[in-house]
């Protein structure tokens, strides 16, 4: 009955559970949100997978947290690149103007992992559309995001116009 138990405690550790959102991820990019996430009704319903972040194109993405690059390249023409986080949990960056990461790559916290692009086709405002799946289910991602670090919005001028 020990060895039972113990191979039960064994099993139970070594196979992860779903992974939680902590509210800890760096932002991939700095910029605003300009567009939230809208779960569909369905799985094949519309809605919006996922935030656009405004961030000029060529911008650094970046990873927001460790996880090995499970797909990075084109769909329809277009860039895309995806993170397997582990337990369930995986990160989509889209409409990318360059990819850098390859897939296979073990990546880190904070890396360098493409380069924005234009947005959703027909988008006004270039920006990243950066997803959240947990278990193959898109989730909100600002419950993964840390808090918006302001310091990196404020830009100094000289005061005496030089």
């Amino acid at each position: 009955m020990k060895r039972l138990l113990l191979l039960c405690a064994v099993f139970a550790f070594a196979m992860p559970g779903p992974a939680r959102a902590a509210g800890d991820w760096t932002w991939p990019v700095v910029g605003p949100v300009i567009r939230g996430f809208d779960p569909p009704d369905s799985p094949f319903g519309s809605g919006h997978r996922g935030i656009d972040i405004a961030a000029g194109i060529g911008s650094p993405v970046r990873a927001p947290v460790a996880g090995r690059v499970s797909f990075a390249g084109p769909v329809g023409g277009r860039l895309f690149l995806t993170i397997d986080h582990g337990g369930g949990l995986e990160s989509t960056y889209s409409w990318l103007d360059a990819v850098i990461a390859r897939r296979g790559d073990l990546v880190t916290r904070g890396q360098l992992i493409g380069r924005s692009g234009t947005g959703h086709t027909g988008a006004g405002v270039p920006h990243l559309h950066f997803g959240v799946k947990l278990l193959d289910v898109y989730v909100d991602p600002l419950v993964y995001l840390g808090p918006v670090e302001v310091w990196r919005f404020i830009r100094l001028a000289p005061l005496d116009g030089a």
